[in-house]
């Protein structure tokens, strides 16, 4: 009788202890029956179906460039107003020819990557920091959140001012835009950890850094990724707000350049690109995604 008293009140399975760092591995826990054998590989889709997934994905953007060439070819619209899908292509072939597309492309690129880091690794650190702290939280909360409601373009004029009409302040701008979702989602997700994990793995000597990396950030990885992907494509929504501040190159340039010359085609292009770099970008973050949630969620 007196051996139990020393017991924890509240039982932990095998699986558990593996998450929080205890010796004790997942592979033990399948074993054990705490966590089903066949754990994982549900997720696992096959390459037929990934295939019929993507093939599935591309209907309506067919169907969307079926509807373009027939309005344009029946004459419902007037070029001037929608150009022909093939005076995109032209239009795009002519920015080739002058080896200006892909540098349009690059420049864009690079800028929203740094942006994108930048911003999301400040979130990172912002959205621990005030999800962990109560007096942080207290303190900072309301005027992040109140930032946060400013629009992008507002920025502009005080980056300017600050920083200046170069590299330096287009990056600050897309990071400004990348830094508020992934904020938002890891604070909200930290403060609505399970706090009988959080417990839990306290009676095992888990604390500090350790309890965050080994528990509280991996509960809260599905709601970071999604963080992660909003900042990506908020990212790109700022550039063409950054692009404004005395740009020579990139999309966003690109858009504004064609606009002022009346030129739709490549005003098309532009958005197209934007739509296709965008999502491919997003992709490749969903293949880190689901890595992730396979190795720490």
């Amino acid at each position: 009788m007196s051996s139990e008293v020393g017991q924890r009140a509240v039982p932990i399975s095998r699986a558990e202890l593996a998450a929080i760092g205890s010796p004790v591995t997942a592979e033990d826990a399948v074993g054990q029956g705490d966590v089903p054998a066949g754990f994982g590989r549900g997720a696992r889709s096959t390459t037929g179906r990934r295939i019929g997934i993507i093939l599935l994905g591309l209907i309506v953007p067919a169907l969307l460039l079926l509807g373009w060439h027939l309005s344009t070819a029946s004459g419902f619209f007037k070029p001037s107003q929608l150009p022909s899908p093939t005076s995109v292509l032209a239009a795009a072939v002519d920015l080739v020819d002058r080896g200006q597309l892909a540098t349009h492309i690059l420049i864009s690129t690079q800028r929203v990557v740094l942006g994108f880091l930048i911003g999301s690794v400040l979130g990172v650190v912002a959205g621990a920091v005030l999800g962990l702290s109560r007096v942080a939280d207290i303190l900072l909360t309301p005027t992040v959140g109140a930032l946060r409601a400013v629009p992008s373009l507002a920025w502009v004029p005080l980056l300017v001012l600050w920083i200046g009409i170069n590299e330096d302040s287009k990056v600050t701008l897309i990071t400004i835009g990348a830094f508020f979702p992934v904020f938002t989602t890891l604070y909200l997700g930290l403060r609505h950890v399970d706090r009988n994990l959080v417990e839990a793995a306290r009676a095992f000597g888990v604390n500090g850094l350790r309890l965050l990396t080994t528990v509280q950030l991996p509960a809260v990885v599905p709601a970071l990724f999604s963080g992660l992907r909003l900042a990506l494509a908020q990212s790109w929504l700022f550039l063409v707000a950054a692009e404004l501040i005395a740009s020579s190159m990139g999309l966003g340039f690109l858009l504004v350049d064609s606009q002022q010359n009346g030129r739709v085609d490549r005003i098309l292009l532009a958005i197209i690109l934007l739509a296709i770099i965008g999502k491919t970008t997003d992709a490749l973050l969903g293949i880190a995604e689901r890595w992730a949630v396979r190795r720490w969620a």
